[in-house]
């Protein structure tokens, strides 16, 4: 393939194994989310997306599919495309298809073998496409690789879905002004937000009936046995989540059933019964709270589209 190359910028196993022995030592203990998306946890989160309950994906989807070709006048031709959390990267192709001369695509994701694999298959799709695949951590600082960026109109970051929630606000701030300097005057960002609604929507879009979220939680502790010599008994463990209607955030837990202690790397962790490991937030917005965001952080909101329910924006944001 000539048209594909791979960075392999992946943090290495003691990051994840200092995130989760800190996570775990305070007095509120938590993991972040991004520890979910191992090869496994990524297979596991596509089938969320496809879940009845799980409104987010397919409302994006249409979304993309009724406004690629406005979309496509926002972004312009020659553009550098950089994917934040590629995953399979289903969502890319709507846009791929409807851009006018793209330069190149750059996928960034933290589940190297998943991100092969999805960015391999993009390169055979577009063979005239250059496909410039990145494992990295896209919510720390990074630079991103050479590039002979001579011929280039603009960068173009895409950020689909509900992630940007998934970020604690001040967290989101400073990835959204790392991305204004990624991109540089001119270059914009498409960015998915997740609206606020009808609680009960929300409760079962991260409730399930088939279970399959809960096993995406309970991967968690699983990679946790795998890779850094823990002993986490996962039936002793729950999947709780419900939305926080004061903090405007749907909340994932792991909830431990009975009284125990668990070593990780020759470490102890105790746990009463009832006591939860906060493994994700997925916050809700609103439309001034999307501008607000964008101004914060070197952006301003230049477009939006939505659903009939304005469940979900799919944004442009244009960096000053």
């Amino acid at each position: 393939m000539n048209n594909f190359s791979f960075y392999d910028l992946q943090p290495k196993i003691s990051n994840f194994r200092d995130e989760v022995l800190a996570g775990l030592s305070k007095q509120r203990k938590s993991i972040p989310p991004k520890f979910f998306y191992d090869d496994y946890g990524s297979k596991i989160f596509d089938q969320i997306c496809e879940l009845e309950e799980y409104y987010p994906t397919r409302t994006e989807f249409s979304i993309l599919q009724q406004h690629c070709s406005d979309i496509a006048d926002q972004i312009g031709e020659n553009s550098l495309i950089i994917e934040y959390g590629s995953g399979s990267s289903q969502k890319i192709c709507l846009l791929l298809d409807s851009l006018k001369k793209p330069l190149a695509y750059m996928p960034i994701d933290i589940s190297r073998e998943h991100m092969l694999s999805a960015s391999k298959t993009i390169a055979d799709k577009y063979p005239d496409l250059e496909v410039l695949a990145v494992c990295a951590d896209y919510t720390t600082e990074m630079l991103l690789p050479d590039y002979d960026y001579s011929s280039l109109n603009k960068k173009v970051i895409f950020f689909p879905g509900t992630t940007i929630g998934n970020l604690e606000p001040e967290q989101a701030v400073k990835l959204l002004k790392r991305s204004a300097a990624i991109v540089g005057s001119g270059g914009g960002m498409l960015i998915g937000f997740d609206m606020k609604k009808d609680p009960q929507i929300l409760h079962a879009a991260y409730n399930d009936s088939k279970g399959v979220t809960a096993a995406f939680n309970m991967n968690l502790l699983t990679r946790i046995n795998r890779e850094l010599e823990a002993n986490f008994d996962t039936s002793t463990f729950s999947h709780y989540s419900f939305f926080n209607l004061s903090k405007s955030r749907i909340e994932m837990h792991l909830v431990s059933l009975v009284e125990q202690t668990v070593t990780i790397s020759d470490r102890p962790f105790r746990f009463s019964e009832g006591e939860s490991i906060h493994t994700e937030n997925s916050y809700k917005f609103s439309l001034q709270e999307i501008k607000d965001l964008s101004e914060r952080t070197g952006f301003k909101l230049s477009k939006f589209w939505t659903d009939p329910e304005n469940h979900f924006y799919l944004c442009y944001l244009l960096a000053d």
